[in-house]
C-alpha cells in the first residue's frame, strides 16, 4: 500500500502542476490535489510504517492500514468539490477527521504499550495529527461562523502546512537522513525532546496570528526558526560532505529543510504584503514538498517494495533513484524561490526536476520487471 500511496503522491504533484497551468480553477483545487490527495495519505501511511519502529512493536492491523485510504478518499472528494463547487468538502473533512481520530488513538495506544520508552519522534507525530484534526474541525467551523470564513481558511491552511506536514517532516528528517547516510546523529533524540514545544508553539501562534493578529505570526516564526537552525547546524557539522554531493539523498533532504526555512520567511513577507498568498503556497509545495517527497521516496521505496534485511538489491535501487538528487533538489528550490518572487517561469524548473524523477522511477520499474523475468 505504501508504494501505491507514494506513486499517488507523485501523480498528484504532476496533476496539481497541470491544473495550475491549464485550467481556470480556484487555487484551492490544485493545492488540495497536492496536499489532500498526495501528501496527507502518504504521511499517514508513512507514520503507520514508522510508529511500530519508534515503539518497538508489531505491524499495524489491517484496519489501521486502511486509514490512509480513507484519507485519500476524503482528499479526492475535497478536490472535486472545488472543481465543481459544492459543499461536499464538509463531508470530506468529517470523513478525514474520523479517520485521523482513529489513527491518533492507535498511536497513543502504541505509545503506552511500547517496549521501553518510545522514541521522541512519536510525540512529534502525535502533535502533527492533533494539528490535522484541528484543521479539519475548522472546516466545520466555517459553516457555523461564515463571517469569519477567510480567517478560518488561513487557520486551516497553516495548521495543515506548518502543523501536520511541517511537524511530521522535521521529525522524520532527523531520523531519515542519518539512516540514509549510515552515520547516526547522537543528538537527534535530545533535539526532538527539547524542540517540540518551540515547533508546536510556533505553529499555533502562526496559525492564529495569520487568522486574526499578525504580530503573533511573527513571534511564531521566530519560535519555529529555533529547531530549524539547530537541525541545520547539526547536519552541517555531521554531514557536510554528503550534503554537498550532486547525487544521493542527503542533498535533496537538506534542500527540503532549506525549503521549509524559506517558506517560513515567505510567510512573513506575505504578512507584510510583499508576497502574494498564492505565490507563498506554491513556493511551499515546490521548494519544500517536492524535494521532501522525492527524497523520502528514493530512500524508502526499496524498503516498501521488499521489506526485511537490506541487501545489494536495495542499494542498487536507491542508487538509481538518487542519481542527480542534489541537482534535482536545487531545481526544486530555485523554482520555488522564483515563483515566490512572482516569476511564473520558476514553475518550469520544478516541473523539469519532477519529470526527471518520474523518468528515473519508470526506468527503475522497468529494470525491476526485467530482473523478475
Amino acid at each position: 500500500m505504501l508504494v501505491v500511496l507514494a506513486l499517488t503522491a507523485l501523480a498528484s504533484f504532476a496533476g496539481a502542476v497541470i491544473l495550475a497551468w491549464s485550467q481556470p480553477l480556484p487555487p484551492a483545487a490544485h493545492i488540495h490535489l497536492a496536499l489532500s490527495v498526495g501528501v496527507m495519505p502518504l504521511i499517514l501511511g508513512a507514520m503507520s510504517h514508522f510508529v511500530p519502529v519508534l515503539t518497538r512493536s508489531g505491524a499495524p492491523a489491517a484496519g489501521v492500514q486502511s486509514i490512509p485510504l480513507l484519507a485519500l478518499a476524503a482528499g479526492t472528494l475535497a478536490v472535486f468539490s472545488f472543481i465543481a463547487p459544492n459543499p461536499a468538502y464538509y463531508f470530506a473533512a468529517l470523513l478525514a477527521l474520523a479517520a485521523t481520530s482513529a489513527f491518533a488513538g492507535w498511536i497513543v495506544k502504541r505509545g503506552k504499550s511500547a517496549l521501553g520508552k518510545p522514541h521522541p519522534c512519536l510525540y512529534w507525530y502525535l502533535a502533527a495529527i492533533a494539528c490535522l484534526m484541528l484543521a479539519l474541525a475548522v472546516v466545520a467551523a466555517m459553516a457555523l461562523w461564515p463571517e469569519q470564513r477567510l480567517a478560518l481558511k488561513r487557520l486551516h491552511l497553516h495548521l495543515n502546512t506548518l502543523g501536520f506536514i511541517g511537524l511530521t517532516a522535521i521529525a522524520t528528517l532527523q531520523v531519515l537522513l542519518p539512516t540514509a547516510v549510515g552515520r547516526p546523529d547522537s543528538q537527534a533524540a535530545t533535539r526532538l525532546r527539547q524542540d517540540l514545544k518551540w515547533a508546536l508553539g510556533g505553529t499555533l501562534l502562526i496559525a492564529v496570528g495569520a487568522a486574526w493578529f499578525k504580530p503573533l505570526a511573527w513571534l511564531g516564526t521566530l519560535l519555529w526558526v529555533l529547531p530549524i537552525l539547530r537541525l541545520g547546524q547539526a547536519w552541517l557539522r555531521l554531514y557536510r560532505t554528503e550534503i554537498r554531493q550532486l547525487h544521493g539523498v542527503a542533498p535533496v533532504l537538506a534542500v527540503a529543510l532549506a525549503g521549509f526555512f524559506a517558506t517560513l520567511l515567505f510567510g512573513v513577507l506575505h504578512a507584510v504584503g510583499v508576497l502574494l498568498p498564492i505565490d507563498s503556497a506554491h513556493a511551499f509545495i515546490l521548494a519544500f514538498l517536492f524535494p521532501l517527497v522525492t527524497g523520502a521516496v528514493s530512500q524508502l521505496l526499496p524498503v516498501w517494495l521488499k521489506p526485511g534485511p537490506q541487501t545489494v538489491w536495495h542499494g542498487q535501487i536507491r542508487q538509481r533513484l538518487q542519481w542527480g538528487g542534489g541537482i534535482r533538489g536545487l531545481m526544486f528550490f530555485g523554482g520555488g524561490l522564483f515563483l515566490a518572487g512572482g516569476w511564473r517561469g520558476g514553475m518550469i524548473l520544478a516541473v523539469v526536476a519532477l519529470v526527471l524523477f518520474l523518468v528515473q522511477l519508470i526506468s527503475t520499474a522497468k529494470t525491476l520487471l526485467n530482473w523478475s523475468d
